[in-house]
């Protein structure tokens, strides 16, 4: 390979929240997703570029940046997007919290699909919504999906909103076109707007497949829908805070913009300048990124299929993987690994009780390491 996905972090990154964690301790982090791997060189480049200028007033989104975000959105997607869509934010979670404050009124419903990454379930609450939830049909071993019957009955409490994980964090899933569809179609029934999550677009492991973003199913999807991403993890870059809301209808898009005020910082200058440099530049190392992710899900999989009372979700996306443990005889699974030096994230947190998330985006040889001591875990 032409890059470098085997140097583990530095002993001394004490600014990481995923590593300082365990901080002294012998606890290999494999919880928070967020990736060990040096970010691109033409990255680290477009960054020394802008510290050169010495200057770091207030920043906004240059027009060259505004068009390498359009660039990537058609070459990746064939979505054509009108730069008036597009809003800057500091982070996706800004993003979440945003629509939830714009969508609906105070005590107005905000549907998602259980198992699920954490903000879904704190949010809507911090924001004065009602969180409703729809729970994923399926197991590792089945597959994991959304049942129509299901979802149809979750709008009979009349939400305002969907919040839609696409892949989906944690279970790994790249919705099809016809699930998407559906999930599209019930929303429109029930005037119900759509905020895709889809922070980890250009992770789809599969080869023979695509993401799909749901907006571009059609012009009266994408008037009910506000897509949220960003490069930060693809690229590895979520410390430099940059992500976009895509939002076509200008109604929604104004109020969006309006319940940002006063309280969503402006995008800092670095978190552009290394935006550009990811959607410009990024593809060779993308493209072995992909490679590397590949085989470690599949090291992961190999592995885990001679464990005893443990399944691992099929990884269609993303960089993480779905343990299911409940047929384990431990009380407290997360903390039992921690105890032989794993640090995985519990699966309460996601509403998974019994579950537990692995992020495998880590040089090989860690991953390894992690493997041999969960095993030790499992007396095997």
């Amino acid at each position: 390979m032409a890059f470098d996905f085997e140097t583990i972090a530095p002993k001394d990154l004490h600014d990481s929240l995923k590593w300082d964690k365990y901080s002294g301790r012998d606890v290999l982090p494999m919880w928070v997703a967020d990736m060990d791997f040096l970010c691109p060189p033409a990255v680290l480049e477009g960054l020394k570029n802008r510290i050169e200028k010495g200057v770091f007033g207030y920043g906004g989104p240059s027009k060259s940046q505004i068009e390498a975000a359009i660039e990537m959105l058609q070459r990746e997607f064939s979505w054509e997007v009108d730069p008036e869509w597009l809003v800057w934010l500091p982070g996706l979670v800004s993003g979440l919290s945003v629509t939830c404050r714009s969508v609906g009124k105070s005590g107005d419903g905000v549907l998602v699909n259980t198992p699920v990454y954490p903000p879904f379930l704190k949010i809507p609450d911090l924001m004065d919504r009602n969180l409703e939830t729809v729970p994923l049909v399926g197991d590792n071993e089945q597959g994991w999906s959304l049942d129509r019957r299901r979802f149809e009955l979750g709008m009979n409490d009349s939400p305002s909103l969907f919040l839609l994980c696409h892949p989906h964090n944690p279970v790994g899933r790249l919705w099809t076109e016809d699930e998407l569809a559906m999930m599209a179609e019930v929303c429109i029934e029930n005037r119900v707007i759509i905020c895709s999550d889809e922070i980890h677009n250009q992770l789809v492991l599969d080869a023979n497949r695509k993401h799909r973003p749901i907006a571009t199913l059609g012009p009266e999807v994408a008037s009910r829908t506000i897509t949220l991403m960003a490069p930060s993890k693809t690229f590895n870059v979520p410390g430099l805070g940059c992500s976009l809301a895509i939002i076509p209808d200008a109604s929604i898009r104004r109020r969006f913009t309006h319940a940002a005020m006063g309280i969503v910082p402006h995008v800092n200058v670095l978190g552009l300048a290394a935006a550009e440099a990811c959607w410009r530049h990024g593809s060779s190392w993308h493209a072995e990124l992909i490679e590397y992710l590949r085989a470690n899900r599949d090291y992961l999989a190999s592995r885990v299929a001679h464990w005893p009372g443990v399944s691992m979700s099929e990884v269609e996306a993303t960089f993480l993987a779905w343990l299911d443990v409940r047929s384990l005889d431990i009380k407290d699974a997360a903390a039992h690994f921690e105890s032989f030096g794993v640090g995985l994230s519990d699966g309460r947190e996601f509403s998974g009780a019994g579950f537990l998330r692995l992020n495998f985006g880590c040089s090989r040889s860690l991953l390894v390491e992690a493997c041999d001591r969960m095993e030790k875990g499992l007396s095997l």
